[in-house]
């Protein structure tokens, strides 16, 4: 699996499908403190969720599947693809933007390699 793209919720580990789902509900803000080993999210402790909001503007409520397989974003897509590179390291923040990642600071192991 390493470093491969997913193109649909099928090609998803459960806990990039929990990822999926948590960026999804969270619409906008960030997740904090992501731990990534072999080339997967960790998800036990939870990531620090981090909401945005905004007042004094109406935003469209964020459409969510009504299924449980479809076809990723190219955002959701390249992010797996990323973490499944990684052998060991931490996403500091992810920031999502209408329920997909917008971007990333990412500490990485001595030497700062993707592989280990």
């Amino acid at each position: 699996m390493s470093g491969s793209r997913p193109s649909s919720t099928q090609d998803l580990l459960p806990s990039e499908q929990r990822l999926v789902a948590a960026m999804q509900r969270l619409g906008f803000g960030r997740l904090e403190f992501l731990r990534i080993e072999r080339g997967a999210v960790v998800l036990d402790p939870w990531p620090t969720t981090i909401r945005d909001l905004k007042f004094g503007c109406s935003g469209p409520a964020q459409p969510v599947p009504n299924s449980d397989a479809f076809a990723l974003k190219q955002q959701v897509a390249e992010l797996f693809e990323y973490i499944r590179s990684v052998e060991a390291g931490e996403i500091r923040v992810l920031e999502v933007k209408h329920g997909l990642p917008f971007s990333m600071e990412i500490e990485l192991p001595q030497g700062g390699g993707r592989h280990a």
